[in-house]
């Protein structure tokens, strides 16, 4: 779509107005759009940078305040050695690179998964890349590395089980807010949003415990195929879904429940 289009659909955006806090995408189709072009799949992972640095710089133009990309996950580390190898060192490259445009954009990296399990210059550097722009005050660009949704409750269920071993909680004590103290996410709203490309319509263990409420939009591109225009749609479609939080339609607009 050319320019004219992109404009058009900003425009329309900027007037529905309810554009959503928290955007969370799984960068689905890699490897399958290279393998279409006759292409290794690391291909793919290096073009998906690209659509990863683009998605970042629209979503602090419109006033995002949180970007969570499924970057890899707890299964990922099954895939062939050779593939997990360079997707790590292609990790390591990128945020070398990326830095710089994070701190001109004032955007803020931040981390949830087990960052323990990357090796060891992957942590390195994914940590003064954290430091560098923890002052930073514009988009929070969180990125999900070894990442499962189900290992993060077990461990918030872990570590709550453990304070009421230890006497500084009681079983009483614990709610839905208690428990959400205790994710990986904690601080950090709900996505209102999440975005899966390449067609595929599952969450593959994505933030199981913060969806609940999440409305989900499938793009048929591509991550590496996966830019602005694409982008702009699934908002569009998102800012069009009556959200009801089990309510009627009768009862939205009345006693909306606000949902963090």
């Amino acid at each position: 779509m050319g320019s004219k289009t992109e404009a058009e659909l900003k425009v329309r955006i900027s007037e529905q107005g309810n554009l959503p806090r928290h955007v969370a995408i799984i960068m689905d189709g890699n490897g399958r759009w290279a393998k279409s072009r006759g292409l290794p799949r690391v291909a793919g992972h290096k073009e998906g940078v690209n659509s990863v640095r683009e998605i970042t710089r629209v979503c602090g133009e419109l006033g995002i305040e949180i970007l969570t990309l499924y970057t890899f996950s707890a299964e990922n580390w099954k895939r062939p050695r050779a593939e997990v190898d360079a997707l790590m060192r292609l990790l390591v490259t990128t945020i070398r690179e990326e830095v710089k445009e994070l701190m001109a954009n004032n955007v803020r990296l931040t981390v949830i998964g087990c960052l323990d399990d990357l090796p060891v210059v992957a942590q390195r550097e994914m940590q003064s890349a954290i430091d560098q722009t923890a002052g930073n005050t514009g988009l929070n660009l969180n990125l999900a590395l070894s990442y499962g949704g189900r290992q993060e409750i077990l461990d918030a269920v872990r570590r709550i089980s453990q304070r009421v071993q230890q006497g500084d909680l009681r079983m009483e004590d614990i709610d839905e807010a208690l428990f959400e103290d205790h994710l990986y996410t904690h601080g950090m709203s709900e996505p209102e949003l999440i975005i899966r490309t390449s067609g595929e319509a599952r969450l593959s263990n994505f933030l199981l415990w913060q969806s609940a409420y999440s409305e989900l939009v499938i793009s048929e591109a591509m991550w590496p195929a996966f830019r602005r225009v694409q982008l702009y749609e699934a908002i569009l479609e998102y800012q069009q879904r009556e959200r009801r939080f089990g309510l009627l339609s009768e009862q939205v607009g009345k006693s909306s429940p606000v949902v963090e």
